[in-house]
């Protein structure tokens, strides 16, 4: 059997990923297996629960209309314990018969600038990481963790393997093997630096489906379901989309036999997803915080929210995608549907997090875009707007709950929001902006986006 080592067994992966493979070995192809684990001693809860269950789960689907479904997934056939050292990671990335290692580990977990350089000033445990591996430890972030893993990898001489990215960032191959490269060259490996030339590819792939953070009602509703009890049972909704460029280097699963697109270029799927899905996601939640809301929905379904994000995609994102072979006007309109859905219950908080990451991956390349057409940015530029005004709630400890932005330092965070022209100060920040830092025209754009903010604040007295 051909192994696909995953890391990171979160909601997004058991939903998605996990899915296509148990939806393959369900059609009797069953030559492909997942062995799941993490880099770090995370959820530990959830990997004892599936350990307990043999790697299956429930997985709850939601559609538009309220119909549920439930699936149990099998395709997670093996659940691997968390050590220091790795050590049960290490084993299996070491079997020949582990042709894929993939990995979801979040936007912010790449630590790459605005000019997909590792930040390593930003990121004390990037430094520290770096670190460990030159000591002869195990690596934890997805950097180190990698390097060990493939260095037991070609020690073995177990032969290729292919490096899949799953996660939300733009070229998602290319730049975490990018940042891999650099984290390599630091170290000083060029053994390893070789045969990854060699022996590794690591295409890109755009992913889409909403995963909320499971909450004790799916169990609830899954025993009540299925009368199973199921401490790792989740939710997502029913839309799900797999697409991949081809570019495998030791065998794939057939994938397109359940729906996976598997294409020579993903970038026209990419540059739709992340600018008409993700940057909208954000913008409902910064905005349905600010408004007094818990769910995306509940800002979904507010005249003033959806017009901000509709105004966003028609008026700036979809005029910078054009020519396009997706109809963006459709692709907009059943976003908005998926995200009105009021069974997903997922939440501001979750879709909130990791603002300074966003902006410079989802947000900031429309505006340059525009500006570069000679065009207006008025309506992309309420969205950072939106993101001030949210940072400026967490400085003053305002927040319904605790924000979470690996990307972040919480001391230049706090400064923008005392000086004394926050607009200016945000508009100044190189992690955000990059070469528009300070740019006038990004300036009066977001001058005039927060004055519009604060209007829509006190209108909904918030």
């Amino acid at each position: 059997m051909n192994t696909i080592l995953h890391l990171g067994l979160g909601s997004f992966h058991r939903a998605h990923q996990a899915v296509y493979v148990h939806q393959l070995r369900e059609l009797g192809d069953t030559r492909w297996a997942i062995a799941g684990g993490n880099l770090r001693p995370d959820m530990q809860d959830t990997i004892a629960a599936l350990q307990a269950q043999g790697g299956a789960y429930t997985l709850e689907t939601v559609t538009p209309q309220g119909e549920r479904r439930y699936t149990r997934i099998t395709s997670i056939q093996r659940v691997l314990s968390y050590q220091d050292d790795l050590a049960p990671l290490v084993a299996v990335a070491a079997d020949p018969a582990t042709r894929i290692i993939s990995f979801t580990v979040t936007e912010a977990g790449y630590y790459l600038d605005a000019q997909n350089r590792l930040d390593w000033a930003s990121f004390p445990d990037l430094r520290a990481d770096l670190a460990a591996v030159q000591s002869g430890r195990a690596g934890h972030t997805i950097y180190g963790g990698l390097v060990t893993l493939l260095r037991a990898r070609m020690g073995a001489n177990a032969g290729p393997v292919t490096l899949m990215n799953c996660d939300n960032l733009r070229h998602n191959g290319d730049r975490s093997r990018g940042g891999l490269l650099q984290f390599i060259e630091a170290l000083g490996d060029t053994a390893l630096l070789t045969w990854m030339n060699v022996y590794t590819s690591s295409p890109n792939a755009m992913v889409d489906r909403i995963t909320p953070r499971p909450t004790p009602d799916v169990a609830e509703r899954v025993k009540a379901a299925t009368g199973q009890d199921d401490p790792a049972a989740l939710m997502g909704e029913s839309f799900i989309q797999w697409v991949i460029e081809d570019h495998f280097i030791n065998g794939r699963p057939e994938w397109e036999k359940v729906g996976v697109e598997m294409v020579q270029s993903v970038q026209a799927h990419e540059e739709a997803k992340i600018r008409l899905l993700n940057a909208t996601h954000s913008c409902i939640a910064w905005a349905g915080t600010l408004a007094g809301f818990q769910y995306i929905h509940e800002g979904t379904h507010d005249a003033a929210i959806r017009k901000m994000a509709h105004d966003y995609v028609t008026d700036d994102a979809i005029p910078v995608l054009l020519p396009c072979p997706i109809d963006l006007e459709s692709y907009r309109d059943v976003v908005l549907d998926r995200f009105g859905n009021p069974a997903i219950a997922d939440t501001n908080q979750r879709v909130a997090m990791d603002g300074f990451a966003k902006i410079p991956g989802m947000i900031a390349p429309t505006i340059r875009d525009k500006l570069a057409r000679g065009g207006t940015i008025d309506s992309v530029a309420m969205l950072p707007a939106l993101f001030l005004a949210y940072l400026q709630r967490w400085h003053a400890g305002q927040l319904p709950y605790t924000y979470q932005d690996q990307a972040m330092d919480p001391a230049a965070a706090h400064a923008i929001c005392e000086a004394a022209d926050p607009v200016a100060a945000f508009a100044a920040d190189t992690t955000l902006w990059g070469e528009l830092a300070s740019d006038p025209r990004l300036v009066n754009a977001l001058r005039n986006a927060h004055g519009r903010v604060q209007a829509f604040v006190k209108a909904h007295g918030a």
